[in-house]
């Protein structure tokens, strides 16, 4: 396990009831409950909420209605040399 740091927090008594019941209930010491709660928690904040998700769809909606600004033929063959360049080793030269 890593190195371990004391640290004191000042919570409600009903986290607290929460807490020991979880770690009871688990047979697990409530620092390691502790630990993981956090660890989830820490996880489910990087995620996006339901307004961000919605809001980033809804931008992506629009852009997809958008209409095309030149053939596809152009894209077409715009794609066709990226992948032909990814293929033989991309750039020649060094970019400075």
């Amino acid at each position: 396990m890593a190195d371990m740091v004391k640290l004191t927090f000042t919570v409600d008594e009903r986290t607290v009831e929460i807490l020991r019941e979880t770690a009871a209930r688990l047979k697990k010491p409530q620092s390691a409950v502790f630990r993981e709660a956090i660890r989830d928690f820490a996880e489910r904040a990087e995620r996006l909420t339901n307004e961000e998700r919605d809001r980033l769809l809804s931008v992506l909606d629009r852009i997809r209605a958008r209409k095309p600004t030149r053939p596809q033929h152009e894209a077409d063959a715009e794609i066709r040399s990226i992948r032909s360049s990814r293929r033989t080793g991309g750039r020649r030269t060094r970019v400075e």
